[in-house]
């Protein structure tokens, strides 16, 4: 009779690779979008067919996020912003910035849709009364 002196570890790496997968499809789905303090004043707004808005939020710190989903640059933003102009032409870009952020990467923002043609854009503020 032989006496294995080794430790399988065979489940334990099934184990770790199922707790793997598990986190690498759970951890898109985690993330929201920006925490943003956007600033008061507007007027409630017309009704819009969502399917012509695309949402574009820009954090304090340059972050852009596109429909909730994190942008790598903003080159990145604006490739996918032309594409959406380009198979809608009726697009508005909705246009959500924290209040406390630069407003450089607002204006960096509009200048790119500018140039693609993108002249339909919404510039998102809170409109609740202080």
């Amino acid at each position: 009779m032989v006496t294995l002196s080794e430790i399988n570890i065979t489940p334990l790496l099934d184990l770790a690779f199922v707790l793997l997968i598990i986190f690498v499809i759970t951890t898109p789905l985690l993330e929201q979008s920006l925490n943003l303090q956007l600033p008061r004043g507007g007027q409630p707004e017309k009704k819009i067919d969502p399917k012509n808005v695309r949402t574009v939020e820009v954090g304090q710190t340059g972050v852009y996020v596109l429909d909730k989903q994190r942008m790598r640059s903003l080159d990145d933003l604006t490739a996918r912003l032309a594409a959406a102009f380009r198979a809608n032409p009726n697009l508005i870009v909705y246009i959500r910035a924290d209040q406390d952020g630069r407003y450089k990467f607002v204006a960096d923002l509009i200048d790119r849709c500018q140039k693609n043609g993108i002249t339909r854009y919404s510039l998102r503020t809170d409109p609740s009364p202080r």
